[in-house]
This record gives structure tokens, C-alpha cells and sequence, in this order.
């Protein structure tokens, strides 16, 4: 068998939870975080991120042994030299396993480098602290991770001094080349194995750097005292990778108590999963804390409350169910805006689920206001973006927003919808942003009509393109008429120095949803693709217009990638979610795997599996055929979005008006 290591993966999972160091790795425990590693790095920018540390350590030697002996051995014999530079070095003391990204010896001093696919404000004096002294909940679970690495290989080499440092990218940093993006590419054995190739790197690429190393040996002196924190833990630093690594060594579940965090455990097995003879580890952590039974699971939880900040408080006063909550512990009060507040609305969730009341919500006088005051035709837009680690072009930064997709759908005030129009740039190593607005101008110039939105997301990055614009030195004919354009449908962020509200400030769908619309049956989630199953199970003109193969078809509806479509089908009477039916960007990785994945303090990236998608295709070589099918299915995945938003509008309309 395997040694069972702590390595700074498991490490960091046992900083989360610790009882989660039982469920990992374990095939009878569902993880819903179990994706490719390599996907996700692909996605995060972290295996370019990693290459282009490795060129500012020039002639450093790769361990590429995975066994632990192995590389163990290969990293050892290099240390007796006097002065060497490793990267993915192995270092063992005791139970305790880690690779170091970067780790240099010069005589008696081992510099360890951890590298992360994470942007920095070097303008910042102390970026990774609060003013307090503290280290902020954004960087905390970066530097525990050095911290640990700092603590094995000094244990693991009394004899020398160990300092550690984060390389980042830097946020202000200019890339230096044109191309230097597409210099890290992805291939392919003839075993299907993957891995990074760097071609020409010239001296010119390397300067100015586009990654800082930041020493951060003071900040690992305070976590190991204790003093990183306002809230002291009972144990130590060292106490806890003690603890970490010997019940990991033992393969025993060190029991946490159960608290709010406990909703976004990875380990929770589907119904189908258990039926299958799949374990809940979720659920196990609850039967032994509460002496539960399945049954108890069948009621919603405090857990399942809408953003909600008090669940902590329930749960150690003793109340684990939706049901047996009262009005004053939510305390739901009105404000001055048209539709329920947020803690209103947070109330109606809970009451419903007392009394069993699982009807759909409508405040229709609010709603139709809403809606008569709209001018035809109606516009729903929808982007996919990411941020690339190492720009496209010479001059530009670190994890600059990336608009790489659109899609259009229109509707007219006889209520005839048409997918309208869409943008996909997969060009390889080309900035496409000021394409993009060129497209969605000519797109939606031609009309005074609504613009609408989901979610903050294209407001927010129209903003960043209009910065990109303004800042851009090279010689952009259009500039003034992009610009005009974007100040036209948005309203200026707070990161903006010019401030406006266009006369066409797009209409933001959730919004609406969060005022005036709730169904129980999107258990408290607003996303879209919580809400467009509801919509589609509760409204009868939904469900006769689209149980018809009419989207795509002769006559029918429109379509730029859908032929003879019927969107509605059931199975065993309920209606199959649409998204479920789209083609899986990725094989044996489900997209919703990506979406939980690809988070950014705590908050899910919008359209995790297109940006990954997007990523595949500027950095793996692959043939024409499957460039063209991840193509197609990123536009069909693309569509839906808003196709889903119109699905909403005539559903409220059907009910409103």
C-alpha cells in the first residue's frame, strides 16, 4: 500500500475540515470536487503560471519521478551539490510529504518558492494582511500552505536556514512580448498523458517580470505563534499537522463539530449514489453528531436557508431544521424598494417549507410595472470570459478579463423569439475584447429596444473593456464610438473613474428574480439554471410552446445551433433539466464539477467549464475535428443561457399580465 503522507494538498483540504482527511480519496465517498488536476490548473493559468516561474530560475533540474521513493532519492542526490535549483522537489520528515515548486540551495541557506496562479497589488505594503495585522481571509489558505512547506523542510534539514517565499503575478506588471501566451502548450503522448512544453523562450520574454517573489517568512512567524488570527485556536500550528498527519497515517476520522460550512461539504452522495451503494459523508458527519437516521435528512436543513449569516448560532443552539426555525430568527424587514427584501424573501423560503406550501411566488403588480415599462424588442445577452495568467500581447497584465463568447437572443412585442445573433473568438493567442464590443454593438445598435442581463457579470466586464479601451496607447479608430456604446447599457463600477448610468443600463434578471419571483423549488438557489427548471415545471404556457420540436425548426424558432430541438421532455413525469441535456464539454469530467471548482474567494466563477473550455483550446494542441466539437458545444452551452432568460420573461409575462 501507499505510504498515507500529509502532503500540502491534504493539508490544506484538513485546514477546511478535518474530518474531510477520511473521506478523501476514498472510492465509496463521492467527492464533487474530484475533477482532472490538471484541467483545473489548465483553467486557473497555473501550469503557465508554474513554466514561466521555472525560466526565472534558469538551469534548475526537474523532478519528474511521481513515486515518493523515487523522487525522494532523485532530490536528495541533488542536495549534496553545493549550490542547485530543483523544481517539484521532494522532502520528507516523518508522515509529512511535500513537492516544492522551487527550492534552491546556496551553501547553508534552502530558499523555498511556492507558485501561485494568483494576482498580487504590489502597491500594497503589506497585501496579504489586514490593518490589524492579521492575515486576511484571502490569502490565508496560500500562506498556511507555505507555512507548512517551510515547517517539513526544516524539520526535514535542521542544519540550514529556510526562507519561503509566494511567487504571484503582478498585478501592475506589463507583458514584455507579443506571443510569450501561446510559448506554454499542452501535448499529448501516445498514452493520452499530458504535459506543458515551452518553446523559444528568449531573454527578451523574461524582462520585465511578470511574477514577483515575495518573502514571507515574518507571516509564517506568525501563524506559527498563533498571532495570523483574532480568534485563537486551542491548538497550535503544530499541534494540528500532528494531529493532520497522524489520523491520516491511521486512516481515522478525527470527528469536527457539524457547522454552517458543513453546506458546501464535497462529500454529499446523490440519492442515486447511495442506491447505488455510495457513501455520504456528509451525512455520516451528522449521524454521529446528532445520532440521526436517514429520515432526518428528508426535511430541508438551516444549512438550506438563502444567504443567511446565521446559521452558526442556530446550529449550536440546537436547531438543524428549516421547519422548526421561528420569524425572529430571521427578523425579516421590509425596505423602501418595490418587491421583499432580502431577509423578507429569506423568511418566505422558511415558511413555505412550514407549512408545505411549494406554489410559486409572483408579485405581479411590481412585476407588471416592471415589464410595461420595457421597450421592444427585448434583448438578452449572456458572455463567457476568463482571465489568462501570462497576456496575449505585449503591454498588457496578469489576469486582464478575457471576453471570449456571446450569445443574443431577441423578442419582438408580438412575442416571436429569435436567437438573434452570437460571437465565439478560438483564435489562438489573439486579445479578442475590442471584437467582442464590435460584435455586441452591431448586434444591438439598431434598436432602442431592453437590454437584459443575469447577475452583475457583463456590466462588470463592459467596465473593464471600457478601462482597456481608455488606457490603451496603440491607435484604435473606434475608441470613442466603443466607449459610447459601452456607457450606453451599463452603469459605472465603483473601480471606474468616469461615472455614468446609460439611458439603456441593462435590466438585471436576478434582480428581478430576487424581488419579485420565488419557487420553492430552486431550494433557495437564484442562479439560472436553478430557476429555469422552475419555471419550466410551473408554467403551462412554457411547457406547451417548448414540448414541441419547434426551436431550430422551419417555421419555428430560430436557432444558430439547435435544428428541430424540443426543449421540454420528462422522465418519469418531471421535466429533465435542459443544461443536463446539453453535450458535455469534457469527457468523464462533469461541467458542474468545473463550476464547483473554479472559485475566487468563496464565490463560483461564472461559466467554469466554458473558461476551461476556452482554455483547451488556446493552449492544447488538439486536431481540427475536436477544436471544431468543443466549438459547437460552447456555443450550444452558450445559447441556452439565453434562451434560459427568455424562457423566465415569457413565464412572468404568462403570469403578470
Amino acid at each position: 500500500m501507499s505510504p498515507r503522507y500529509l502532503t500540502k494538498t491534504r493539508f490544506k483540504l484538513a485546514c477546511e475540515c478535518p474530518t474531510k482527511l477520511y473521506y478523501t480519496r476514498k472510492s465509496q465517498y463521492p467527492d464533487k470536487k474530484n475533477t482532472d488536476p490538471f484541467m483545473l490548473s489548465l483553467a486557473e493559468g497555473g501550469f503557465q503560471v508554474g513554466e514561466l516561474a521555472k525560466q526565472y530560475f534558469p538551469g534548475g533540474h526537474d523532478i519528474k519521478a511521481l513515486g515518493y521513493e523515487e523522487s525522494l532519492a532523485q532530490t536528495n542526490k541533488l542536495l549534496e551539490r553545493e549550490n542547485v535549483t530543483i523544481y517539484e522537489a521532494a522532502v520528507l520528515f516523518e508522515n509529512l510529504f511535500i513537492r516544492a515548486d522551487v527550492l534552491q540551495k546556496r551553501g547553508n541557506l534552502l530558499s523555498l518558492i511556492e507558485v501561485k496562479a494568483k494576482s498580487v497589488d504590489t502597491d500594497e505594503e503589506e497585501p496579504f494582511l489586514t490593518t490589524k495585522g492579521f492575515v486576511t481571509s484571502e490569502w490565508k489558505s496560500y500562506l498556511y500552505d507555505v507555512a507548512f512547506q517551510k515547517h517539513v523542510v526544516e524539520r526535514a534539514f535542521p542544519k540550514f536556514s529556510v526562507a519561503a517565499s509566494l511567487m504571484l503575478a503582478d498585478k501592475y506588471a506589463l507583458c514584455p512580448t507579443d506571443g510569450l501566451n501561446q510559448k506554454f502548450k499542452i501535448v499529448a503522448d501516445d498514452r493520452g498523458r499530458k504535459s506543458v512544453v515551452v518553446r523559444d523562450i528568449s531573454p527578451e520574454d523574461l524582462r520585465p517580470r511578470l511574477l514577483c517573489q515575495i518573502n514571507v517568512d515574518d507571516i509564517i512567524d506568525k501563524i506559527w505563534k498563533g498571532r495570523d488570527t483574532k480568534e485563537p485556536n486551542p491548538l497550535s500550528f503544530f499541534e494540528r499537522i500532528d494531529m493532520f498527519a497522524n489520523y491520516y497515517q491511521r486512516d481515522e476520522k478525527i470527528h469536527e463539530p457539524i457547522s454552517a460550512r458543513c453546506g458546501k461539504c464535497e462529500f454529499k452522495a446523490t440519492p442515486e449514489e447511495e442506491a447505488a451503494g455510495l457513501k455520504s459523508g456528509f451525512k455520516e458527519c451528522w449521524k454521529h453528531q446528532l445520532h440521526w437516521t436517514d429520515a432526518d435528512f428528508e426535511e430541508p436543513l438551516v444549512l438550506d436557508v438563502w444567504s443567511f449569516a446565521g446559521k452558526d448560532k442556530l446550529l449550536n443552539a440546537g436547531v438543524y431544521r428549516m421547519a422548526d426555525l421561528e420569524e425572529e430568527d430571521i427578523n425579516p424587514k421590509a425596505d423602501k424598494e418595490p418587491g421583499i427584501s432580502t431577509s423578507e424573501r429569506r423568511w418566505m423560503q422558511v415558511e413555505k417549507v412550514k407549512t408545505g406550501d411549494t406554489t410559486a411566488w409572483l408579485d405581479k403588480d411590481n412585476l407588471r410595472a416592471q415589464i410595461e415599462s420595457w421597450t421592444f424588442p427585448l434583448h438578452f445577452i449572456d458572455f463567457e470570459t476568463t482571465m489568462v495568467a501570462i497576456p496575449f500581447n505585449k503591454g498588457r497584465h496578469p489576469y486582464e478579463t478575457i471576453a471570449f463568447q456571446f450569445s443574443h437572443h431577441q423578442v419582438e412585442a408580438n412575442g416571436t423569439v429569435c436567437h438573434k445573433g452570437e460571437y465565439l473568438h478560438a483564435e489562438q493567442g489573439v486579445f479578442p475584447n475590442y471584437d467582442f464590443v464590435r460584435a455586441l454593438k452591431q448586434e444591438l445598435e439598431n434598436d432602442e429596444g431592453t437590454v437584459f442581463r443575469y447577475a452583475a457579470h457583463e456590466n462588470t466586464v463592459l467596465n473593464h473593456i471600457y478601462r482597456q479601451l481608455k488606457e490603451d496607447k496603440t491607435q484604435i479608430a473606434d475608441r470613442g464610438e466603443l466607449c459610447a456604446f459601452i456607457q450606453s447599457i451599463t452603469t459605472s463600477s465603483g473601480s471606474t473613474a468616469d461615472k455614468w448610468e446609460g439611458p439603456r443600463n441593462m435590466v438585471d434578471m436576478l434582480k428581478l428574480v430576487k424581488r419579485f419571483y420565488y419557487d420553492p423549488h430552486t431550494n433557495g438557489s437564484n442562479s439560472i439554471k436553478q430557476v429555469l427548471p422552475a419555471v419550466l415545471n410551473s408554467s403551462d404556457y412554457l411547457k406547451n410552446k417548448y414540448s414541441k420540436p419547434i426551436y431550430g425548426a422551419k417555421g419555428g424558432i430560430p436557432s444558430k445551433n439547435y435544428r428541430d430541438w424540443q426543449w421540454i421532455t420528462t422522465k418519469d413525469g418531471n421535466i429533465i433539466d435542459p443544461y443536463k441535456r446539453l453535450p458535455k464539454l469534457f469527457e468523464n469530467i462533469p461541467d458542474e464539477a468545473l463550476d464547483q471548482l473554479l472559485v475566487d474567494n468563496d464565490r463560483l466563477a461564472d461559466g467554469g467549464a466554458a473558461m476551461t473550455a476556452y482554455a483547451r483550446m488556446q493552449f492544447e494542441e488538439m486536431s481540427q475535428y475536436e477544436r471544431h466539437e468543443l466549438q459547437s458545444a460552447l456555443l450550444k452551452y452558450c445559447e441556452l443561457d439565453t434562451l434560459a432568460m427568455v424562457m423566465i420573461y415569457e413565464s412572468w409575462r404568462e403570469w403578470a399580465l
